[in-house]
């Protein structure tokens, strides 16, 4: 049989930066990222992607997206997760929290913020992406029986979805 662990990573839908004094982890989603996050999690969901574990960043503005895919997934908001991990991070630190999961979790997605999620990724790809869009999702497929096994050798299928993309 088979093993496969599937990791989506979701950079937060597009924000707010109209207010000089709000803190960066307080900014809020703009109407536009609010649709955007609607937009890809109601495709993501025809297309029978649903994850086992939701983790978010603090972030107000990644909390609410990661919120409205749960929404659309029902995924039980009481299972989401928040970790300040995945707030003003590192790639190694991101990689610790994901590579900790326990083997029985096949799907997780985790909801944060670019650059360290784009790094994130571009570990494992063996042809870099420059930018994770805001709302875009990048959902990486791999060979392995458990998270610590996660790695670019076991890499099986990598899929990009951003709002606006032509398909």
């Amino acid at each position: 049989m088979k093993h496969l662990k599937v990791l989506h990573v979701v950079r937060h839908a597009k924000s707010a930066w109209d207010d000089d004094g709000i803190a960066d982890i307080d900014r809020s989603l703009k109407p536009r990222g609010i649709r955007n996050a609607y937009e890809i999690s109601r495709k993501l969901k025809l297309n029978n992607i649903c994850p086992q574990k939701i983790i978010t960043s603090p972030a107000d503005r990644a909390l609410h997206t990661a919120v409205i895919f749960a929404r659309v997934f029902e995924y039980p908001l009481a299972l989401m997760e928040i970790s300040n991990v995945l707030y003003a991070s590192s790639t190694e630190k991101i990689l610790d929290l994901i590579r900790d999961l326990p083997e029985n979790q096949k799907s997780l997605m985790i909801f944060g913020h670019n650059p360290e999620f784009t790094e994130t990724v571009n570990h494992f790809l063996k042809a870099p992406i420059d930018n994770i869009p805001t709302a875009g999702v990048v959902t990486l497929k791999f060979s392995t029986a458990d998270w610590k096994g996660i790695d670019r050798s076991n890499l099986e299928e990598q899929i990009f979805n951003f709002p606006n993309k032509e398909e």
